[in-house]
């Protein structure tokens, strides 16, 4: 999830200000997609598709690279002819986090109804930049599973007495144009998803799907948008600023025009059709099914770990895993077995200690790293400096190191997985996920191809046990008998947070 990001980030843009509240006198109302558009290119594609294919079936394409993951959402916000919907765990205010607001705003500028839905977690400050925000005609804010107190003070007591409520977060990612496209995955909006970080950039994997998976995605939407666990942004005590608007709309536009990190992109409002029809031969179509654990009255109901491995034990021959954060616990490790006695091949790619951002995961991952070795797993790690880097970081950025960010598996080339799910205590247990099931021969060996690209030598090393039982790591550069780790640094905090509780992460 770019855990390093939760502790270093914030929605958009602003100052911090003292302690607010939400009103209490504001009720929340519900309200629903609308009706997929029936005009513009992406209706025109969802309706080709449904006519040479069948009404079940929709067309998807891998967003590989940063450059694309960055261009396709803004090809559907610039497209949207009726509806955008966007739903976000971080929002922040980079180069990112402006571009894509200045191009929503613009939609609804063009009279497009644009809902969005973005975790609460690290908001401090943004009170009155939401609040000009949810006063714009055409637009509506809603925040998950939002702080009461909204200084940031007030907020570290709020925490302390509302610990399980507040820990907590909707970690679902999803952007939905006219309810004909939409993009799924893991990435959040900020420069580290979309190569313009010069500290380091994540390697992801998004999924861009045309058809009845975008009208899967709105019921999706639609869950966490009426549920109890979110809060209208008219709530907030924090009124309104017309002129304040105005100069932070200014300065947002200026700094698209004029931030060097942005000029792979356009800088204008964008006609997509000749990108979206050169595209459209390129489509695997495929059946799909949207997994995603629901916010209820009563609690958060985990369906999508149970779903995912329900799906990963209908695996005749091989599965491919790609996952950021793996901390597996011996029920995995029995599963895994298991496979492995059926004769399916696993292979596996995460983070090493060297291309992590976040130290204490691999803390508590790595005493698992010989469990998954013994249980048959074909185990590889990314490295900080692979071969892909091109396809991660964008041009003028270049950042120091690349970590791994995508959450996806395929199982016998024919079932894949993309979505915001890791494997770990914290998604199984406590945030909300979700992620888009695809049965499609076509995608499926698509992204078997990518993942063992990633997977090999120049870009991940292999990671086996000498006779002793100890791991060593192996790539085209050589030989480690130490776990890799960019400095002694990553290594000091490798051994601390061994002592932090692992079902935190």
């Amino acid at each position: 999830m770019g855990k390093l990001a939760v502790y270093a980030g914030v929605i958009l843009l602003g100052a911090c200000t003292g302690p607010q509240l939400i009103r209490d006198d504001s009720p929340r109302s519900a309200s629903y997609s609308l009706p997929p558009a029936t005009n513009g290119i992406l209706a025109e594609l969802a309706q080709t598709i449904e006519e040479e294919h069948g009404a079940e079936a929709s067309g998807f394409h891998a967003l590989d690279s940063s450059y694309d993951g960055l261009k396709w959402r803004i090809a559907l916000i610039d497209s949207a002819q009726s509806s955008l919907d966007i739903q976000t765990y971080l929002w922040y205010p980079d180069n990112t986090g402006r571009y894509v607001l200045e191009r929503a705003v613009r939609a609804a500028q063009r009279g497009v109804k644009v809902r969005l839905v973005v975790d609460d977690l690290l908001t401090i400050g943004q009170e009155a930049l939401m609040a000009d925000l949810h006063n714009q005609p055409n637009i509506e804010l809603r925040l998950f599973n939002p702080w009461e107190n909204r200084g940031l003070l007030s907020r570290a007591g709020e925490m302390i007495a509302e610990m399980e409520r507040l820990n907590t977060r909707m970690h679902n990612k999803q952007i939905i144009a006219d309810g004909n496209a939409v993009v799924v995955g893991g990435r959040n909006l900020g420069d580290h998803y979309f190569g313009l970080s010069e500290a380091y950039n994540f390697h992801d994997l998004d999924l861009l799907g045309f058809g009845p998976v975008a009208r899967q995605a709105s019921q999706v939407f639609d869950s966490f948008w009426n549920s109890e666990w979110v809060a209208s942004a008219d709530q907030l005590s924090t009124d309104p600023d017309p002129e304040q608007a105005r100069a932070r709309w200014e300065t947002i536009q200026a700094n698209n025009r004029s931030a060097p990190e942005l000029e792979a992109f356009p800088r204008e409002v964008t006609d997509w059709r000749d990108d979206l029809e050169a595209l459209a031969p390129t489509l695997r179509i495929g059946r799909s099914r949207m997994t995603y654990d629901t916010a209820t009255a009563t609690g958060i109901e985990q369906k999508v770990i149970g779903e995912m491995f329900e799906s990963l034990s209908t695996a005749q021959s091989e599965v491919l895993i790609t996952n950021a954060y793996i901390i597996p616990g011996q029920p995995v490790i029995d599963f895994l077995t298991e496979l492995n006695q059926r004769g399916v091949r696993v292979r596996i790619l995460t983070n090493s200690l060297a291309s992590h951002d976040v130290p204490a995961v691999n803390s508590h991952y790595k005493p698992w790293r010989d469990d998954l070795i013994h249980a048959g797993v074909e185990l590889h790690e990314i490295r900080p400096n692979p071969a892909i880097q091109s396809l991660v970081d964008v041009p003028p950025t270049a950042g120091q190191f690349v970590g791994l960010h995508t959450k996806a598996f395929v199982v016998d080339r024919r079932l894949t997985f993309i979505g915001s799910m890791n494997f770990d205590p914290r998604s199984a247990n406590i945030n909300t996920e979700g992620g888009v099931l695809v049965e499609s021969e076509a995608l499926g060996e698509d992204i078997a191809r990518l993942m063992e690209r990633d997977m090999e030598p120049a870009n991940a090393w292999h990671v086996l046990l000498d006779e002793e039982g100890l791991p060593y790591w192996v790539s085209d550069a050589g030989v480690l008998h130490e776990q890799p780790a960019r400095d002694g640094g990553q290594r000091i905090m490798d051994v601390i947070f061994q002592m932090f509780p692992e079902e935190q992460y």
